[in-house]
C-alpha cells in the first residue's frame, strides 16, 4: 500500500495533489454550498414575513420545519454513506436538493412557503456526508481536526448567505424588479451552486483512498444496519450535546436577522452583515475546537476530549444568558461573539469524539449525532414561535439547556481513544507540501 492509498497522518491543506486532500476541500465547499442553499432564505425573511403577511407563529413554524427534515435524512444519509459511499450520496443529494431551492420562489402563500422550507431542509444532511467522507480520508490522530476544519468551513454558508443574499436581493431590487420579486429570483444562486457542487464531487472525489466502493467490494462488505450502537450512552451524550450547540447555530441563523431587525431597528442588510459575523466564526472556531480535542486526546484520551467538549457547553451558555440580557446593539454583538467562539468550539469537539465511539458504524453514529443537531433547532424553534415568550426569554431557557447538558458531558465516560498517538512524540498535523 503506497502513502496515496491510505488515511494521510497530516494535513497539507494547500494541497490538491492528494485524492484525500482534493475530497476533503471539495466535500466542505460542498457542505458550504449547501448550507447556503439551506439557509438562503433566513436573512430575507423581513420581506418574506411582509409579503406573505405572515405571524409571529407562523414564522415560528417556518423555523421548525426549516430544520425538521434535516433529522430524518440524516438518518438515512448516514446510512447510505455506509453502503453507496459518500460520492453517490452526496450527488444525489445535491441534485434533487436543489430543486426546491429552485422553485421556492413559486411560494405565494403560508402553507406552499412551509412545504418548500421543509422540502428545502433535506439537503441539511450533506453535513453527514461531509464528516463520513473526511473520516475516511485521514488517520485517527487527526480525525477530529480534519472533521472540524471541514465542518466549519461548511457551516461558513450559514454566516455568508446572511451577508450576501441581501446583497443578492438589493442587485435584482436594483434591475427594477419589486421586493416581492427579488426574494424569489435571488434563491436561484444557491440553487445553481448546487449542480456545481454535484459537478464537482462526480468528477474529481473518490469514495476512499483506495478508490469507490464498487471498485473496492465495499458495498458488499456490511448489508445490515446495526441498530445495537443506539444502546451506546455515549452516543446519546454526544447527541444532545450537538443538540446544544449546532441545534443553537442553525436556529440563530434562521432569527438573527429578524431579532436584530425587531429589537434593534437594524435595517434588512445591516441585520444580516451582523448576523453573518456569527456565521463567519467558523472559519477558525469550529476548527479550533477539533484541533484542541485532538491535541488533548493524545495526552489525556477520550476522558480528556470529554472534559474539554463539557467546558465549552458551560462557557457557550454563559454567553447565551449575557446576550439575552443585552440592553444595546454592542453588548448584544460582544455577547454573540463569546457564545458563537465557544459553540462552534463545541461542534468541533463533538466530531472530535464521534468517529471514534463505534468506528464499525462511523455514517451510522455521525448521522444520529447530527440528526441531534437538527432536533435541537427543531425544539428551540417552539421557543421562537411562542407569543407568549420573547426572544430574549428564549435565548435564556436554551443558555440554560446548554449550562445544563454541559455537566451532563462532564460526568459520562467516554473511555480511552483508540488510535491515540504516544504523548510523547507528538507529531505535526498540518504540513506544508514539498515541491
Amino acid at each position: 500500500m503506497t502513502f496515496h492509498n491510505k488515511p494521510l497522518e497530516k494535513i497539507a491543506l494547500f494541497s490538491l495533489k492528494t485524492v484525500q486532500m482534493r475530497t476533503f476541500h471539495i466535500t466542505w465547499l460542498m457542505f458550504f454550498v449547501c448550507f447556503f442553499g439551506w439557509f438562503g432564505l433566513a436573512p430575507l425573511m423581513p420581506t418574506i414575513r411582509e409579503d406573505l403577511g405572515l405571524t409571529k407563529s407562523q414564522v415560528g413554524n417556518i423555523i421548525i420545519v426549516s430544520v425538521s427534515g434535516t433529522i430524518i435524512a440524516r438518518l438515512i444519509i448516514g446510512r447510505l454513506c455506509d453502503t453507496w459511499g459518500p460520492r453517490k450520496t452526496a450527488v444525489r443529494l445535491l441534485l434533487f436538493g436543489s430543486i426546491p431551492v429552485f422553485l421556492v420562489g413559486l411560494a405565494h402563500d403560508y402553507v406552499t412557503f412551509l412545504l418548500f422550507r421543509l422540502a428545502i431542509s433535506v439537503i441539511g444532511a450533506s453535513f453527514v456526508i461531509t464528516q463520513f467522507h473526511t473520516s475516511i480520508m485521514f488517520a485517527p490522530r487527526i480525525k477530529g481536526t480534519a472533521n472540524a476544519i471541514a465542518g466549519g468551513w461548511g457551516n461558513l454558508g450559514g454566516g455568508v448567505t446572511n451577508m450576501v443574499m441581501p446583497l443578492i436581493f438589493a442587485a435584482i431590487v436594483g434591475f427594477g424588479y419589486t421586493s416581492q420579486e427579488a426574494w424569489r429570483l435571488a434563491m436561484v444562486v444557491p440553487g445553481l451552486m448546487m449542480l456545481g457542487a454535484a459537478f464537482l464531487y462526480a468528477r474529481y472525489t473518490k469514495d476512499t483512498p483506495d478508490g469507490n466502493y464498487t471498485d473496492i467490494n465495499r458495498h458488499a462488505a456490511k448489508t445490515k444496519t446495526d441498530w445495537t450502537v443506539l444502546a451506546d450512552w455515549r452516543i446519546w451524550a454526544l447527541t444532545l450535546a450537538y443538540a446544544m450547540c449546532f441545534g443553537m447555530e442553525i436556529t440563530f441563523d434562521n432569527v438573527a436577522s429578524l431579532h436584530f431587525v425587531d429589537t434593534f431597528g437594524l435595517s434588512q442588510a445591516s441585520a444580516g452583515f451582523w448576523a453573518g459575523i456569527f456565521g463567519l466564526m467558523n472559519i477558525f472556531a469550529r476548527a479550533l475546537g477539533g484541533f484542541v480535542s485532538d491535541r488533548i486526546g493524545e495526552k489525556q484520551g477520550m476522558k480528556g476530549k470529554g472534559t474539554l467538549l463539557a467546558f465549552v457547553l458551560l462557557a457557550e451558555g454563559g454567553g447565551l444568558l449575557l446576550f439575552a440580557e443585552a440592553a444595546s446593539l454592542t453588548l448584544a454583538i460582544i455577547a454573540m461573539l463569546g457564545f458563537a467562539l465557544f459553540l462552534k468550539m463545541a461542534n468541533g469537539a463533538t466530531y472530535g469524539i464521534v468517529p471514534f465511539v463505534n468506528e464499525k458504524n462511523v455514517g451510522l453514529v455521525s448521522g444520529i449525532v447530527g440528526a441531534g443537531g437538527n432536533l435541537g433547532g427543531m425544539l428551540f424553534g417552539f421557543l421562537f414561535k411562542s407569543e407568549n415568550i420573547s426572544y430574549e426569554q428564549a435565548f435564556t431557557y436554551i443558555g440554560y439547556a446548554v449550562i445544563g447538558t454541559g455537566i451532563l458531558v462532564l460526568l459520562t465516560r467516554f473511555g480511552k481513544q483508540p488510535g491515540a498517538a504516544p504523548a510523547a512524540r507528538p507529531q505535526p498535523v498540518f504540513v506544508r507540501e514539498k515541491k
